[in-house]
């Protein structure tokens, strides 16, 4: 696969003064004095909002207006799942497993076989179950984060990735090959609607923050759907303005007001409007930019640069780069999640059969694990959160 080179999407995106406020500051350090007093979780708790009319009928209410994250905070774990032990669960595309880590001890406690190339670990929109997509398999293996066990597969076609509608009523399944969002029900998975669409290689999306529309990227077409929720439509579709274009994760702006979806080969992150669902603006990171992890204190995102070995972070506020983190000996960080207590990124290293734990603070790796191969979207859990809208761990 080639790569367009960072000079040709320079030239050819960022010579608008929109994207002026996006410059890119030159920092490549570990950055260790970044907030190292600073309390991760140090804004107060918010009271959930009454419910407004606008939003998606059956959907908790919005903890805060100006904060869509404002349920994550460091620790702050569900009754549900406060007595599941932490762990980290790791699908093993190539090996047809999922690995299981201790995050204290960085141990591996077991290896869970599964169906035939399982993609993501996905918490369910009720947070009682994990989902391990088993894509080639054509099923979904339930796991009991209570327990580790694995309970009998159910029979989804081509789960490449599955999210949850925020009213919890819907499953939604990336059928990638199949070129369809299919749209089951969140328990029994049965089919409610699979919506055929023209793009190719739906895989990632998230959610407005009315949860009335959800945006998609197409990893092998080069663009991006905007989807009603309830109606269960396409209503918006755009081509990237990069050729060969390979939309990858995709989260919303903690204020709700913009969407970033990282690009593997445009090697950063395109910044859009939702609401509009104009042209976006781009802003590069580093080679292979793939996934996208918010910060516990909703101030950063995290963007693993799989084609380089790196982490670059993201500031909210400046909508600017601040530092870059590079991984010791290299290697290929791809999906994964932030610690129940903001303090490590997990990552899986994509062509190196290896997990990495990253500490959020310095950018320093704590522990490089060998696992099976081919390790994708792995999974951080139990998270703070009241609902999840599924991949790895997106949460309300």
């Amino acid at each position: 696969m080639h790569a367009t080179s960072p000079s040709r999407i320079t030239r050819a995106l960022l010579a608008g003064a929109a994207c002026a406020a996006l410059a890119v500051l030159p920092a490549c350090s570990g950055g260790s004095g970044h907030r190292a007093d600073e309390a991760l979780g140090s804004k107060a708790p918010a009271q959930p909002q009454r419910p407004n009319a606008d939003t998606l009928p059956g959907m908790p209410p919005v903890l805060d207006a100006e904060d869509v994250y404002a349920a994550d905070r460091p620790g702050r774990l569900s009754a549900v799942v406060k007595d599941f032990p932490s762990r980290v669960y790791v699908p093993n595309t190539n090996s047809d497993t999922v690995t299981v880590i201790d995050p204290r001890t960085y141990k591996i406690l077991e290896t869970i076989p599964v169906g035939r190339q399982p993609q993501h670990v996905v918490p369910s929109w009720d947070l009682k179950t994990l989902w391990v997509n088993n894509d080639l398999g054509n099923s979904l293996t339930p796991i009991d984060p209570r327990t580790g066990k694995a309970g009998r597969p159910v029979a989804v076609h081509d789960p490449y990735n599955l999210y949850f509608t925020p009213d919890g009523k819907y499953a939604v399944v990336m059928a990638s090959k199949d070129r369809q969002l299919v749209f089951r029900d969140a328990h029994t998975m049965k089919v409610a609607k699979a919506v055929p669409v023209t793009c190719a290689g739906v895989n990632h999306a998230d959610f407005s923050p009315d949860g009335r529309y959800f945006v998609v990227s197409c990893e092998f077409s080069g663009e991006l759907l905007k989807v009603d929720t309830a109606k269960m439509k396409v209503i918006g579709q755009q081509k990237l303005a990069v050729r060969g274009a390979m939309p990858q994760d995709v989260k919303l702006s903690p204020d709700g007001t913009r969407f970033y979806i990282a690009d593997m080969v445009a090697d950063g992150v395109w910044i859009l409007d939702g609401r509009t669902f104009g042209k976006p603006t781009f802003l590069h990171t580093g080679k292979g930019a793939h996934g996208l992890y918010v910060s516990r204190d909703s101030r950063e995102m995290y963007i693993s640069n799989r084609g380089e070995g790196t982490v670059s972070v993201f500031d909210f506020t400046t909508g600017k780069l601040t530092r870059k983190w590079r991984l010791p000996q290299g290697g290929s960080p791809d999906m994964g999640g932030v610690s129940a207590d903001g303090k490590v990124l997990w990552l899986s290293g994509r062509y190196h059969s290896e997990v990495y734990a990253i500490d959020t603070r310095t950018g320093r790796q704590l522990a490089r694990i060998k696992v099976g191969s081919g390790p994708h979207g792995l999974a951080v859990y139990p998270q703070p959160g009241r609902y999840s809208l599924g991949h790895t761990g997106v949460f309300r």
